[in-house]
């Protein structure tokens, strides 16, 4: 079994549901490969309800190969919701119609959909496959400028003038993405990297950093769905991260108290600090409970979210005092918009 995971519920992203919407048969054609290299007689296009024209340019696809495609296909369109796209989830949710992610045994590839081995893959990957089996991978490593090759998408949003996916080449800088949208350093504020999984982190830090997994997992970052959000220099870190907790704790899959209570609290609290009305310990509090709930969860959810949390209490940790202490923010006419 073959699952083409699109459910893409990670907000800032959008490079799935663009790869699926204007090149479905890449999609399938990658799909297609998997199963028969690892022996499926059956591929699930797993794709995020609310994108529509995914949906529909997947579903047109195969109509338009009918007769010529084997394995056996057909097309589930997952809920809305953030923690619906991982792997155990999509599992389950194609099973039971239940979207709820585990971290227990066993896994996906030995016990998955009707209790069979399944592959689950995102869709940008069975892409690539498809992309290399028919040009080949001497094509494929003439795009990369460190020792990972290829290219990747990316979702850039925030301080830029124009938004949107692209095709980089791996090892591309921050900056040089940043600058060819009409973004500067002197425009950002800091940089959210991987998406709500990753990490901020300040523009001065990463502005000359290679988008390459390998390096950024060095530096203790991640590339993760290949997000880079800009945060605009009048807007405030603190307020940020408060709106990404704030859904973080909404997204929580509701089965583990380290997210039902514990990314709430971390929420709360970081709204409090936010908002100007800070209690005593809070920023203690904040940065206790953000050690806590990691590990703990049923699934991975609490330990992104408590990733990201610890890595704003870093990056913006004079802001988060000075909200503490003064109950206002440092930054004149800050608004709460993420990047």
């Amino acid at each position: 079994m073959v699952v083409a995971n699109g459910a893409e519920g990670e907000v800032a992203s959008a490079k799935d549901r663009i790869l699926m919407a204007h090149r479905p048969h890449l999609v399938i054609d990658g799909a297609i490969l998997a199963a028969e290299a690892i022996g499926a007689d059956e591929i699930v296009f797993y794709i995020g309800e609310e994108h529509e024209a995914a949906l529909t340019a997947v579903k047109r696809a195969l109509i338009e190969r009918t007769g010529e495609l084997r394995p056996s296909t057909r097309v589930v369109a997952a809920p809305i919701g953030y923690v619906a796209g991982e792997a155990s989830a999509a599992v389950h949710y194609i099973d039971s119609g239940d979207a709820r992610p585990t971290t227990s045994p066993p896994r996906v590839s030995e016990f998955g959909v009707q209790g069979r081995p399944t592959l689950v893959q995102n869709v940008e990957s069975l892409a690539y496959a498809a992309l290399i089996a028919r040009f080949g991978d001497r094509w494929f490593r003439t795009a990369g400028r460190l020792e990972r090759r290829g290219t990747a998408l990316i979702t850039l949003t925030g301080a830029v003038r124009e938004e949107g996916v692209r095709e980089i080449e791996l090892g591309t800088t921050v900056g040089e993405i940043a600058a060819a949208a009409g973004g500067s350093p002197a425009g950002t504020r800091a940089v959210v990297l991987g998406g709500y999984f990753g990490t901020w982190a300040g523009i001065g830090d990463v502005w000359d950093l290679p988008l390459d997994p390998d390096t950024m997992r060095e530096r203790g970052l991640t590339f993760g769905c290949g997000i880079v959000g800009l945060l605009p220099s009048e807007h405030c870190g603190v307020s940020a991260t408060a709106q990404i907790m704030a859904f973080m704790a909404k997204e929580s899959a509701g089965q583990c108290g380290p997210c039902i209570f514990g990314l709430r609290a971390i929420g709360d609290a970081t709204a409090r600090v936010a908002h100007g009305r800070a209690g005593a310990g809070d920023l203690g509090d904040i940065e206790r409970w953000t050690s806590q709930v990691v590990g703990r969860g049923a699934c991975h959810h609490p330990d992104g979210a408590a990733q990201l949390m610890a890595s704003a209490m870093e990056v913006f940790g004079d802001e988060f005092i000075h909200h503490a202490r003064h109950g206002r923010c440092s930054i004149s006419g800050s608004r709460v918009d993420v990047a």
